[in-house]
């Protein structure tokens, strides 16, 4: 199969799920250093996965998202909501923008390298809380892409429209190991195992039929 696309890869379960789902097509990999608490851990579990599958991969700096933008995930881990993974508690960690951003970058990363598409790991249980990974968002960005690109990049999300828990489920079947993969919003050594992430991670694996081998505090 032709290697014919750029995925961005955060290091959390659902990129890293995708990076193996369709490895074959997969030229290069973008993680995005943008500031976040939890960046770092993230592009540590990237750099890992890609090493395993012997996927290109670099790391982009945006750090003026983190110096410009309004977001509890900017912010430290003292702002970081705790409890269950619904609009309310979840609302103020939205980037504005962030994957629209992260897009057109990565749009222009195919189209200099000759490649036909770029790949998301949005999925359904995002839909409610970021605008920017609604199905609505994909298609117009798609669209857009396309539109602006002389090589006519389009955007591939094949979890658009998954639970986390089927998508983990994707990942049970393909071998993946979930440990080199982080999720906490809270950017520690170890998962801190109460804030909203940790929380829906925790369901997603279990929901999978997968024992978690996720290290947490608590």
């Amino acid at each position: 199969m032709q290697k014919d696309s750029v995925i961005i890869l955060s290091g959390g379960m659902d990129s890293v799920t995708l990076l193996h789902y369709l490895k074959e097509r997969i030229a290069l990999a973008v993680s995005f250093d943008y500031g976040s608490n939890h960046n770092k851990r993230e592009i540590e579990c990237a750099v890992w996965q890609c090493r395993q599958l012997g996927i290109g991969h670099i790391v982009i700096p945006l750090d003026f998202m983190g110096r410009y933008f309004h977001s509890s995930l900017l912010e430290g881990a003292g702002n970081i909501p705790r409890g269950s993974y619904d609009d309310s508690n979840m609302k103020s960690t939205v980037v504005p923008f962030r994957n629209g951003i992260m897009l057109s970058v990565a749009c222009g990363l195919a189209e200099s390298r000759g490649l036909k598409h770029v790949m998301m790991a949005n999925h359904g249980g995002d839909h409610a809380i970021y605008p920017d990974c609604r199905p609505q968002f994909v298609t117009a960005m798609s669209d857009a892409m396309k539109a602006g690109t002389y090589e006519e990049i389009t955007l591939i999300a094949p979890f658009t429209h998954l639970s986390k828990g089927e998508i983990a489920k994707i990942g049970k079947k393909l071998g993946i190991d979930y440990s080199m993969t982080y999720s906490c919003y809270c950017g520690g050594e170890k998962h801190c195992g109460s804030c909203a992430t940790c929380t829906e991670r925790k369901e997603a694996l279990a929901f999978a039929g997968i024992e978690d081998p996720t290290l947490y505090e608590d």
